[in-house]
């Protein structure tokens, strides 16, 4: 269907931003949530480690890839072990920062979908975490893996899990680091139209293997956050691309256009050339 674009439609995407003070206070909401789900996690050590080692068992009776493997490809070279180290402590967190500052910019209905997806995520590991505690792989000696953080630096974690009061070091079903990783690229895919944007699932692909050759994380761990990531797209689906209207930088302002007789009416037969709406979804 063809229709003429109005100023209304125009800046129907700036309106569909919400307001930065409330956007802030939900991050903060969530990182006291999550503060709250470290301190809860205190004094289940016993129970941890006796599920880190049903995880490890359960992986080799399914025949997974085996972490000492990965890790051992890292091992090979020291300055690789240490740009490793340093993806894990610095890409992941401001990554997901940056990621939802240009979406809530330049893409508002994609970044209200995108934050909604991540909360959800976010929320459903927050209780596995509290429900499953689960020790590292770097922590169990009986695997063979080392703490790369630790021996190679640098560390995000402090020295024991009792003494690091920012992290719950026993939170590692499933991994946020992938899961969050992955909405990045499915987001980034989903709200921009370069040939080029499928190459954004490099980044989940390079933390499954960071998380994994560091010994932070198991195989199971990853394969949950995926299939939890999967449930939320399920149930929170992506906008529809026809609902974001972009307006040509060559197409004059009808809201400038002044009265005048010359201004062909919308019914007569002089209607300038009409501009497609196109939408998956039909016209609005």
């Amino acid at each position: 269907m063809n229709a003429r674009i109005g100023p209304a439609e125009r800046k129907q995407e700036p309106s569909a931003r919400p307001p930065l003070i409330r956007e802030l206070l939900l991050v903060v909401g969530l990182f006291l949530v999550y503060k709250l789900g470290r301190q809860l996690a205190d004094g289940r050590t016993g129970e941890a480690f006796s599920n880190a080692h049903d995880v490890w068992n359960f992986e080799r009776a399914v025949h997974l890839p085996s972490e000492r493997a990965v890790q051992g490809a890292l091992l090979h070279s020291d300055t690789l072990v240490h740009v490793v180290n340093t993806y894990y402590a610095t890409v992941h967190f401001p990554a997901t920062v940056l990621f939802l500052a240009w979406l809530y910019w330049r893409r508002p209905v994609h970044y209200v979908w995108s934050r909604r997806v991540l909360t959800a995520l976010t929320g459903a590991a927050l209780v596995l975490h509290l429900l499953v505690p689960l020790a590292p792989p770097r922590m169990l000696a009986s695997t063979g893996l080392i703490d790369t953080g630790r021996v190679f630096g640098p560390s995000v974690y402090g020295a024991s899990p009792a003494s690091d009061q920012l992290s719950n070091q026993f939170a590692a079903m499933p991994s946020l680091h992938v899961g969050w990783a992955l909405m990045v690229a499915v987001g980034l895919i989903a709200a921009t139209r370069s040939r080029w944007r499928w190459l954004w699932l490099l980044h989940p692909l390079m933390t499954l293997f960071v998380v994994v050759s560091t010994a932070n994380h198991y195989w199971l761990d990853a394969i949950v956050a995926v299939a939890l990531l999967g449930v939320a797209l399920a149930f929170i689906r992506v906008p529809r691309r026809g609902s974001l209207i972009v307006r040509s930088s060559k197409e004059p302002d009808s809201s400038a256009v002044p009265e005048s007789s010359d201004v062909p009416h919308p019914h007569s037969s002089a209607v300038p050339d009409t501009v497609p709406l196109v939408s998956s979804g039909g016209s609005r």
